[in-house]
């Protein structure tokens, strides 16, 4: 199997809990509390290490939370490379109304990085990718974080050999959309995001994999995936496109959905898989984790029984 890199730079110690009924002005008691640890890169190798696979997890971490975080890594068998990051690593809170059935998510914005900074993270990130790897850049960047950042780490990451899968938003993702610099070999972005950069709200299944399959000839990326929700996820290259629907399970929580589809995903591209399998693994797998309760992301006996009901066809 190939090596597998996956890169934290703005992770966050996640606490979950839920309440009876969000309301104003009183004390909410809360449920038990749940503590994992959190940020894109870091759910994708937990999501491979909970599907039987395995990864190295780079994550630049500070403070107590960030000593929090790495107990509980080393604790869940993740493979760790700790890179020293400014400031205190941030936390996060999601929480559930029993009553609605509905999820609040606070996200606190992590320590400011200096230009210094960025050039270290960037120095070790390089140093760790293997010839022939992967490297999976998922989740937001850190204040100071300079879009290009991700660019360059394409170029020099497959200077060395490997190939590069994308997972972020904001100005990020907009700067690799228009093309400007070092492609990565797979990019992913849910709905939403998709919509942002056209423009314009992509209606159905064949207008989010026209558009996929747009980026993939304007050099954006050799592979596109959209993700739209309920309806599973569609997948373009230069000369396929390909749809895999979600499975219809009960939604507990969405943290981290997208997130075990990347690994899950790229779990498959690392063993060797096509890519049509690979996508039906992922939309399996970001189905499972909607099932578990807070921060908990999937179980692999779920994966493994929801991807017979998580086909992939050609569009």
């Amino acid at each position: 199997m190939r090596d597998i890199l996956t890169v934290t730079l703005n992770p966050a110690l996640d606490l979950a809990t839920s309440v009876d009924s969000v309301v104003s002005g009183v004390k909410l008691r809360c449920g038990p509390p749940r503590t994992d640890p959190g940020g894109g890169g870091i759910n994708v190798s937990r999501a491979i290490k909970l599907l039987g696979g395995s990864s190295r997890c780079l994550v630049a971490l500070s403070g107590r939370n960030g000593e929090t975080l790495a107990d509980l890594l080393r604790g869940a068998g993740i493979d760790l490379i700790t890179h020293p990051a400014p400031g205190e690593t941030r936390s996060s809170l999601s929480v559930r109304d029993e009553h609605r059935g509905e999820q609040y998510r606070f996200m606190l914005p992590g320590p400011p990085w200096s230009p210094f900074d960025v050039i270290e993270a960037e120095r070790a990130i390089v140093e760790a990718a293997q010839p022939g790897g992967l490297v999976v850049i998922s989740g937001t960047m850190p204040p100071g974080v300079l879009p290009d950042l991700i660019p360059d780490l394409c170029g020099k990451v497959r200077a060395k050999g490997g190939e590069v899968v994308v997972d972020t938003s904001g100005p990020a993702l907009h700067l690799v959309a228009r093309g400007k610099g070092p492609a990565p070999d797979f990019l992913r972005m849910n709905q939403e995001e998709a919509d942002d950069l056209a423009g314009r709200r992509l209606i159905d299944l064949g207008d989010s994999a026209d558009f996929a399959q747009s980026l993939v000839r304007r050099g954006v990326a050799k592979v596109v995936i959209v993700a739209r929700g309920p309806e599973g996820s569609v997948l373009a290259t230069d000369g396929s496109r390909f749809h895999s629907r979600a499975a219809d399970v009960p939604v507990r929580s969405k943290v981290g959905a997208g997130d075990t589809f990347v690994g899950s995903f790229t779990l498959a591209v690392a063993q060797g898989l096509p890519l049509d399998e690979a996508l039906r693994r992922g939309v399996a797998g970001a189905s499972a984790a909607v099932m578990t309760e807070g921060t908990a992301l999937c179980r692999r006996e779920d994966v493994e029984r929801l991807m017979e009901v998580c086909p992939t066809v050609a569009i």
